[in-house]
């Protein structure tokens, strides 16, 4: 397994709309199983491809956050139904030492194709559900920022290149 360089704010990789995958082949199996290893060691929730610069529709959520124990990896995955709200503090790898409350769905249905080429349904809430979104939002070349207040919005700017600096 090799550690990836992962990209940050502002990388246009990051704004990029992932690919669909057609094909689940070997150098996708080497993918998921770095991107598993390289969110671990960042001490991350979830991580996208293309927050590694591979604009592609592959998610990994840490093992903690499923009710199985075990990392999910997940191809295409698409947010079929979204329940309540809640506001939670969230952060982000490819942002890092910035933390806002963004508004979220309580409760998702999510649906998508698994290693083994099977489709895969998922129905949660909590922190899950927060990965989800923000993982897929990711694919979609949103990132947690794009969900802040303009007021907020430009905090964080001033803040960031603070912190970048």
């Amino acid at each position: 397994m090799a550690l990836l360089t992962i990209r940050t704010y502002p990388d246009p990789v990051l704004r990029e709309i992932a690919s669909p995958v057609r094909h689940i082949t070997e150098k996708i199996h080497t993918l998921s199983s770095d991107m598993l290893e390289t969110m671990k060691l960042s001490n991350g929730a979830g991580l996208a491809a293309n927050q590694v610069g591979v604009p592609i529709r592959l998610i990994v959520i840490d093992a903690h956050l499923n009710q199985d124990n075990r990392p999910l990896i997940l191809i295409n995955p698409e947010i079929i139904e979204m329940e309540s709200e809640i506001i939670a503090e969230e952060g982000c790898l490819s942002v890092p030492h910035y933390y806002e409350f963004i508004k979220r769905a309580k409760r998702v249905f999510v649906r998508a194709m698994d290693m083994d080429q099977k489709t895969v349904e998922i129905n949660c809430e909590g922190l899950l559900a927060k990965a989800f979104q923000h993982e897929i939002d990711h694919l979609n070349g949103i990132l947690f920022i794009d969900h802040l207040s303009p007021v907020k919005k430009g905090i964080f700017k001033k803040q960031y290149n603070k912190i970048k600096k």
